[in-house]
């Protein structure tokens, strides 16, 4: 049992992350599917390197490069893997108007002018907020956004449909049924780190990203009648940086 537990979790770890794994892990539709359950614990170790990075980085320079050092340490354990799906959803659905051209576009590797547009709105405005969050707050504030950002997209996949067909779209592994002791285990490990917060009111940063993600959910079934890799990669930065803004307004506001 904790044997298939740990190949589940390392072949999460391989699916969202370039961290290295052992090398018995493969793309085993099965276990793929199953990792989803670790998607939350998996920005643990996300967040945890974008916290250790920022902090090392504040003490050598100043906050501001250390926010900036902090986003490039992410983005290198993930390969950018939930950018990309936000830039290709930005392509997608600001040039397509039919399900059919949507996925086209989303489909095409080159990215255009409104995903090029969105990724440095989504970067200005994750910046803003975080360098005008003081130390060491900022360490909550980065960990807890990074790990429930990645409870979000469960929300899509166990309540809506997988659209592509081909078996070569990138999130097929979570095209299938998620069962609910997977649903639990994102759910526990996605909420657990909110006991971090020192004040009970801030515990209500998880409403504007909850919020964004049934928007998103909404606007993708209208459009494509469900999602794929790229909606499920741009729900996951919507809610982060979603996240960020409602913890900040609490911060500033309570």
């Amino acid at each position: 049992m904790l044997k298939r537990e740990l190949q589940i979790f390392f072949t999460a770890l391989m699916f969202y992350t370039r961290i290295p794994v052992p090398k018995n892990i493969d793309h085993n539709p099965e276990l793929l599917n199953k990792a989803t359950g670790y998607f939350p614990f998996v920005g643990w170790i996300v967040g945890g390197i974008a916290v250790l990075s920022f902090y090392i980085a504040n003490n050598l320079f100043n906050h501001s490069i250390a926010v900036a050092i902090s986003f490039i340490a992410s983005i290198l354990t993930t390969g950018a893997f939930h950018e990309d799906g936000f830039a290709d959803m930005c392509d997608g659905f600001g040039g397509g108007w039919t399900k059919e051209k949507i996925l086209d576009i989303m489909k095409d590797s080159r990215m255009g002018a409104y995903g090029t547009i969105g990724l440095i709105c989504l970067f200005l405005l994750k910046f803003s907020v975080l360098n005008s969050v003081n130390y060491p707050s900022i360490l909550i504030l980065i960990f807890t956004g990074h790990v429930f950002s990645r409870l979000c997209p469960i929300i899509m996949v166990s309540t809506s449909q997988y659209v592509r067909e081909n078996e070569v779209a990138k999130a097929k592994p979570l095209a299938k049924s998620i069962t609910k002791s997977e649903i639990w285990k994102a759910v526990i490990f996605g909420v657990l780190p909110l006991a971090l917060f020192n004040r009970p009111a801030l515990l209500l940063s998880v409403l504007l990203p909850i919020l964004s993600t049934l928007y998103l959910r909404r606007y993708f079934i209208k459009w494509i009648g469900g999602y794929t890799g790229d909606c499920l990669g741009a729900i996951q930065q919507v809610a982060e940086l979603c996240f960020y803004l409602n913890a900040f307004m609490l911060w500033k506001f309570i």
